[in-house]
């Protein structure tokens, strides 16, 4: 019993268990997202003059930010999730369809869980310059923006940003 055990079952478990893993790094490496925070600046946006030019909001408005497209590793942790769950169920044929439908329905719900995980809070923050201009710009609602209230505008490095003063 012990000799079909390790002959039979060992291969299917070293082979999902890589796949699980593959996938797991694949997650975490999706979920390494660009950042649309006033207060975040990547390694290329330091130390560069930028502009910066005073104004006043007159306007704020809640949005979803969104990252572009999905990395497809939730799709294949997902995948490889339910396909180890699918693995569990019966034997023979009925346990080769349980781990095809539990690898394409996890494989559907990963990629739902990572688009999800792409969102964030954001704001649309109209700006009135001291020029008199209008500028309207979206970024993260990290940083308390309101109405009335004096800010910055920096641009010329990368995205604008608004920041208060």
């Amino acid at each position: 019993m012990s000799k079909m055990l390790s002959s039979k079952t060992f291969p299917l478990t070293r082979v999902l268990g890589a796949t699980v893993l593959l996938a797991a790094v694949g997650v975490v490496a999706g979920c390494a997202s660009p950042s649309a925070s006033s207060n975040v600046y990547t390694y290329s946006q330091a130390q560069r003059e930028q502009v910066v030019r005073n104004g006043t909001v007159t306007a704020v408005r809640p949005i979803t930010l969104q990252k572009e497209g999905t990395t497809g590793a939730g799709m294949v942790a997902g995948g490889a999730l339910g396909g180890v769950a699918g693995s569990a169920v019966g034997g023979g044929t009925g346990r080769t369809l349980a781990i095809i439908g539990g690898a394409l329905l996890g494989a559907v719900a990963g990629n739902v869980v990572e688009e999800q995980v792409g969102k964030k809070d954001g704001l649309e923050i109209t700006v009135r310059l001291d020029n008199g201009e209008t500028r309207v710009i979206a970024q993260e609602a990290d940083v308390p923006i309101s109405v009335g209230q004096r800010v910055q505008v920096i641009s010329g490095a990368g995205p604008t940003r608004v920041a208060p003063m």
